[in-house]
């Protein structure tokens, strides 16, 4: 059966097939091109569409005129490439590379017309023309390019930079210590250790010396999640999986020494680190100790020769959390962070898991006495003169804002620093409470002895963007005209970096009030008209967005990301969330700076910061529209609970990645970006994207491209002596080392599950120093999960003493 001439394309079924790809392609992008013009947004995608379309149905008619459409749609998309984004590499690709490939099917038979045993001069015909034409495009783009507006302004060079890394002090102010103490190796959470046995000259060297598994997974348990930073004493590294099993190895070996499940109940939910104490002048039994927290969530108190429960303490060696706490499902409230230990006690805060609902579990923070378990004292923000337990039959004060953040602490000052929560539900606020207002999204000095405020400052006035506390404060000393002043770092998922004395919470380097975007928000709540900046430090929150900052892997991914944002609300910083339209969130929930914090490397006066530049979307709906999506309260098995119910309020939330249909970044690389600032002048050193697309990609399919663009991350990284940063952290399998005076990647190895973690280091009896990560991956990232700890060192013959 003949097909009808007027179906059949007139160059040959190839050239046929070309063309049809080209009238779709164009008809998506026309189509498209017509709903961005109307949001208000470039006009490109309308007339490339238009272009392409055509070029389609020439070429399937078989008029070479087709093929010179097509060529002056390429100059045209050449030119606005260069005007819109001027040599950005990354912002480029997507612009150029599809369009261009495509390009390619202009070389068929048949498309161009010249018969195929033509003449070679005849079938590059006009090849020259169109080479002239693309290099006349690429001049126009860098004109235009040059004469339009620039970029925004990136605050993270708001004070200078960038300038040349300070020298080590002549004699170091760091005490010599082979262990990793804490969770953050120190009570301030320096994250820097002495050690410099591994430096920049030869950590090329490393390789893997052991590696543990912390396992096995209970049957049917979350898996992901195990996000600890083992602490070392004496010849033991301990840690807790995320599985409520605490696990005590040999330093040298990896060798499983012990181990203790806490309960059954184990989600998945991660436990990031224990405490040690060892009581003064006690000997025998739990004369040193490890306590952690469990799912339930309970204070374990166990013997760290052992792993037996400290009968002593407690309960049978053991605090019920829950004790005061007003009912709510599993998981809704929940301890990850290791307690803190000052003074004789144990400090213990407490998370709430986001927008679930209003009524929620009490934000108390609780001490206490290490020896005995009693409780000394409990910070109820609703309640703030009751110290003890409340009385029978009533609770500590629902939905207070939280501590889920590892804390603080100054022995000298007899301080505890609390980095707070908002009061949940986090993305609406009317129902909330003056004292909710005053503590929330703030750090706040308690007095260890008594549990008593010395000061507050707030980072967010009532925070409506979850924009909670989330890193453990650093606590370092900075120059001053008078001297050396005792501060406290604050890194905020915001980007700002707030630096304070940490004896009166005064701000050392200047923080000023500065008015923000207004209505739109929720019916019936406020907006603080200000918020704090952080000016007299980089801040890494990135520049204000903009279209032409949206990005894809093609121009049809881009385009629809450009409507997205479009169509959306964003007037920069702290723009509201309301229920007409989505709001895009920059940084968003997941930072700026998160969980890992910064390092600082306090004999230079550097600070090492790891963050990100990932916008999110966020919608209030309505409480009829949540409960239509199922948004509803229940128990919550794994670290995250992607339903926001905000139940017991009007409204749930529509909460997320903003990304494309492919589960790509809507906005251009670097996402992950790691830089070294001068605390001294609060000028930036050095900064640079941080990670490879390797291991991430469309649709979850590793792209395997090795090059650095700067990917999403969940860690921290820590400093030492020897001129290093390590970090693993990002959704590339992999950890690295950098130079702290020049960022500098001096090594890197591979990790047999995604590093979602911070790392540690100590040496070991045998004078060996170790790198230990932990390998158990992040399903919100994509990122291959695992149950293994690995340690790297120098083989003996590299090792010095």
């Amino acid at each position: 059966m003949s097909v009808p001439d007027f179906i059949k394309p007139n160059g040959g079924w190839l050239a046929g097939m070309y063309a049809v790809a080209l009238a779709i392609v164009g008809a998506v992008l026309f189509v498209g091109g017509i709903i961005l013009t109307t949001a208000g947004g470039s006009f490109y995608y309308l007339i490339a569409g238009a272009m392409a379309l055509a070029s389609g149905v020439l070429i399937w008619r078989g008029d070479r005129r087709g093929a010179w459409v097509y060529g002056a749609l390429l100059a045209v998309t050449l030119a606005w490439s260069v005007w819109e984004v001027g040599g950005n590499v990354w912002q480029l690709v997507p612009r150029l590379t599809a369009p261009f490939v495509l390009g390619l099917g202009l070389l068929l038979p048949g498309v161009r017309r010249a018969p195929r045993h033509a003449p070679v001069s005849a079938r590059i015909g006009g090849l020259p023309a169109f080479g002239a034409a693309l290099v006349a495009a690429l001049v126009v783009g860098i004109a235009l390019n040059a004469a339009g507006p620039g970029t925004p302004a990136d605050p993270i060079w708001q004070t200078g930079g960038p300038v040349a890394a300070p020298a080590r002090l002549a004699q170091a102010t760091t005490a010599a210590t082979a262990e990793w103490q804490a969770y953050g190796n120190d009570q301030g959470g320096s994250r820097f250790s002495p050690l410099d046995q591994i430096n920049a000259g030869n950590v090329h060297n490393l390789k893997v010396a052991w590696e543990a598994d912390t396992g096995p997974k209970p049957k049917g348990a979350y898996t992901g999640g195990l996000e600890v930073t083992p602490i070392m004493i004496g010849d033991s590294l301990y840690i807790c999986n995320n599985y409520d099993g605490v696990i005590a190895y040999d330093a040298e070996t990896g060798k499983r020494r012990w181990s203790f499940q806490m309960t059954d109940s184990a989600s998945g939910k991660p436990c990031r680190g224990v405490t040690y104490y060892r009581v003064p002048g006690a000997t025998g039994a739990c004369a040193e100790r490890i306590y952690a927290v469990s799912q339930v969530p309970d204070l374990v108190a166990l013997d760290a020769r052992t792993g037996r429960l400290c009968s002593g303490f407690a309960t049978a060696g053991r605090y019920d959390l829950r004790r005061g706490m007003s009912p709510a499902p599993f998981g809704i409230y929940y301890v990850s962070s290791a307690p803190q230990l000052v003074r004789g006690k144990l400090v213990v805060g407490g998370g709430i898991l986001d927008n679930q609902f209003w009524g929620a579990p009490s934000g108390v923070i609780r001490a206490f006495d290490a020896v005995t378990g009693k409780l000394s004292w409990a910070f109820d923000v609703g309640q703030p003169n009751r110290k003890g337990e409340p009385p029978v039959g009533d609770t500590y004060t629902r939905s207070t804002p939280n501590s889920w953040a590892p804390l603080s602490a100054d022995e000298r000052l007899g301080l505890i620093y609390l980095p707070m929560g908002n009061s949940t539900p986090d993305l609406y606020g009317k129902q909330r409470r003056s004292f909710d207002d005053a503590n929330s999204s703030s750090i706040i000095a308690i007095e260890a002895d008594s549990g008593n405020v010395r000061w507050r400052f707030q980072a967010t006035h009532h925070d409506l963007w979850d924009y909670d506390m989330p890193s453990q404060p650093t606590l370092v000393d900075v120059p001053s005209a008078s001297g050396m002043r005792p501060a406290l770092i604050a890194p905020t998922k915001r980007g700002e970096i707030f630096v304070l004395d940490r004896a009166t919470g005064r701000p050392i380097k200047t923080v000023r009030e500065v008015t923000v975007p207004q209505g739109g928000n929720g019916p019936g709540d406020r907006l603080s008209l200000t918020q704090p900046f952080s000016v007299g430090m980089p801040s890494f929150r990135g520049a204000n967005l903009r279209e032409v900052d949206m990005w894809g892997l093609t121009p049809i991914d881009q385009m629809l990301c450009r409507i997205q944002f479009k169509q959306a609300r964003y007037e920069g910083p702290l723009t509201p969330i309301g229920l007409d339209r989505p709001t895009i969130v920059q940084p968003g929930y997941g930072g700026g700076v998160n969980w890992g914090s910064v390092s600082v490397d306090p004999e230079r006066g550097i600070m090492i910061v790891p963050w990100m530049n990932l916008p999110t979307k966020s919608q209030l709906i309505t409480r009829a529209e949540a409960n239509r999506r199922g948004n509803v309260l229940e128990p919550t098995h794994g670290p995250t609970n992607t339903k926001n119910p905000m139940a017991n309020t009007p409204y749930g939330a529509a909460n997320g990645p903003f990304q494309s249909f492919l589960g790509v970044p809507c906005t251009s690389p670097s996402w992950g970006n790691m830089s070294a600032v001068d605390l001294a002048t609060g000028r930036v050193i050095w900064s640079k994207p941080f990670g490879t697309g390797a291991d991430t990609g469309p649709l979850g399919i590793h792209s395997h491209v090795p090059f650095t663009m700067g990917v999403p991350f969940s860690g921290g990284g820590i400093t030492t002596r020897g001129g290093l940063t390590f970090i693993a952290a990002s959704v590339e399998q992999a950890i690295r080392a950098y130079d702290v005076s020049s960022g500098k990647e001096l090594w890197k190895a591979r990790l047999p599950a995604g590093g979602q973690a911070t790392p540690m280091t100590y040496r070991a009896p045998s004078g060996h120093q170790f790198v230990v990560i932990a390998t158990g991956g992040k399903p919100t990232l994509k990122t291959t999960q695992g149950t293994r700890l690995v340690a790297f060192a120098m083989p003996t013959a590299n090792a010095t003493r």
